[in-house]
């Protein structure tokens, strides 16, 4: 029943392949196309929490006179203003349904501070029938044109970015509509399509006004009500706000709720070899090719990597160790300790690195020493002493860790790694050592690493010629 709402929907977009509801072009609709994928994806929420009983208004606040319950569903009158959560939620997937009238006007606020205006104080997403009277002209030749802008559109962000059109149901008809907000990024999904695909950080609203409500990380839902009589249902959120910095307390290897194990302490399930050491060759591997370079990568990941006591260990021989499965945006926390001088990193969708190193190694060839400050500073070129976690192979964007959080080598160390699109959080031991960042594709050797990132790919830890010791790897995908 959890995914009664996404089933549907996913039903939706298989009939509109399969011609039933297809467009006059026959060639497939790349906006149901990606909506497909992302509904499967979607399949995996386990934390829907429903914000509509069907009976009361209750989690509800505002204009609770202007929204009434009918039949089990939520009316807002004619006359309705603003009805916004109790609750705020910074990261979350919103679903519902809706029902317009003709020229009907009403707006999905997130983000909104209580009683804000939704549109520029938090972001509003138009709920609106722009296909109605009260938006088209007929000119003299007889051909309607749009009165409004199109960033006002059903699904725009208004001011800000225009939604694509052509997927509203009829009038008499019940929309379905998700909302993925994450960070920086916002998607909507109507009927199945993806109609609107954005991320707020790359974006300068099209109504050339202020929006301050784009740079809010957290706020309230909101049903903005223009006047209109709109009908709603099927209301549910799943909460995705950013994890606590370091895990709760579970026995080694075991997974909090809300996150899946990548090792579980007993053998390599879930890893494999390092393919191919180039990424862009790597990903060029097909069939018996890659089968083959697989197959002898795998032989050497059995060779180097082992597990010890329930510690994923590496002898520093081999090559990087690889997760079996693809990731996109996710959370992930990992426990790392290594000896001193080692170093080692994480690559992110195939991509370094999040450096590990040992930033109390001075680096000194032997017999040198080092007897004044200058020449201390001159032996750390390539950045060590500033600690571990930065984005280091950075050309553009910041490649340093904040603050040095590293405990000494020889001890245990605690990342929660948070990555969003293009752009990388790191906690280590607590201590935020990467903000939002831009982790640059290593990869494009011709395009000054600009070219974006695989939207999903493998996680590595990456061998770099040391003795490596792993566990408590536990992860969480974020919707996208």
């Amino acid at each position: 029943m959890k995914n009664r709402f996404l089933l549907a929907t996913l039903t939706l977009v298989l009939i509109s392949h399969s011609g039933i509801a297809q467009k006059k072009s026959d060639k497939p609709d790349p906006n149901l196309l990606e909506g497909k994928k992302t509904l499967e994806r979607l399949e995996a929420i386990e934390n829907w929490t429903s914000l509509f009983n069907g009976k009361d208004l209750t989690g509800w606040q505002g204009d609770t006179e202007g929204y009434v319950v009918e039949d089990g569903r939520l009316v807002c009158k004619a006359g309705g203003k603003g009805l916004e959560t109790v609750k705020e939620y910074s990261d979350f997937v919103f679903r519902f349904e809706f029902k317009l009238v003709e020229s009907g006007n009403n707006g999905l606020g997130i983000r909104v501070p209580s009683g804000g205006h939704a549109a520029y104080q938090g972001m509003e997403l138009q709920i609106l029938d722009h296909r109605g009277p009260k938006y088209n002209a007929e000119t003299k030749g007889g051909k309607k044109v749009m009165t409004i802008k199109p960033w006002q559109v059903h699904g725009s962000i208004y001011g800000v970015f225009p939604a694509k059109t052509g997927y509203l149901k009829p009038l008499d008809e019940w929309n379905e509509q998700i909302v993925i907000c994450i960070e920086d990024h916002v998607k909507v999904i109507l009927n199945g399509a993806v109609i609107l695909d954005a991320y707020l950080d790359d974006l300068t609203p099209v109504d050339g006004k202020d929006h301050p409500g784009l740079k809010r990380r957290t706020g309230h839902i909101m049903f903005a009500g223009h006047n209109d009589h709109i009908e709603f249902r099927n209301i549910d959120v799943a909460d995705f706000a950013p994890s606590s910095p370091t895990p709760p307390k579970t026995p080694d290897n075991t997974a909090p709720d809300g996150f899946v194990s990548l090792f579980n302490g007993k053998n390599l399930s879930g890893w494999k070899g390092l393919a191919d050491k180039d990424a862009n060759k790597r990903r060029a591997l097909k069939g018996s090719d890659l089968k083959e370079a697989q197959k002898a990568s795998d032989a050497v990941m059995q060779e180097h990597w082992s597990v010890v006591d329930g510690i994923l260990t590496y002898d520093g021989e081999g090559q990087s160790l690889c997760t079996s499965k693809d990731y996109g945006d996710f959370e992930m926390y990992v426990d790392w300790k290594i000896p001193p001088g080692a170093d080692s990193g994480i690559y992110l969708r195939g991509t370094p690195q999040i450096q590990i190193w040992d930033p109390w190694d001075p680096r000194t060839k032997e017999g040198e020493t080092l007897e004044t400050p200058e020449e201390w500073v001159l032996s750390y070129k390539n950045g060590r002493n500033l600690g571990s976690g930065g984005l280091w192979n950075n050309r553009r964007a910041s490649n340093r860790p904040l603050v040095l959080a590293d405990n000494k080598p020889g001890e245990w160390n605690t990342f929660l790694i948070r990555m969003v699109g293009d752009k990388v959080s790191i906690w280590l031991n607590e201590k935020l050592v990467v903000d939002r960042t831009e982790l640059e594709n290593y990869w494009d050797r011709e395009g000054n690493r600009t070219a974006p990132l695989p939207r999903e790919d493998q996680i590595e830890l990456q061998h770099h010629g040391s003795e490596l010791f792993f566990k408590n790897i536990f992860i969480r995908e974020l919707p996208y």
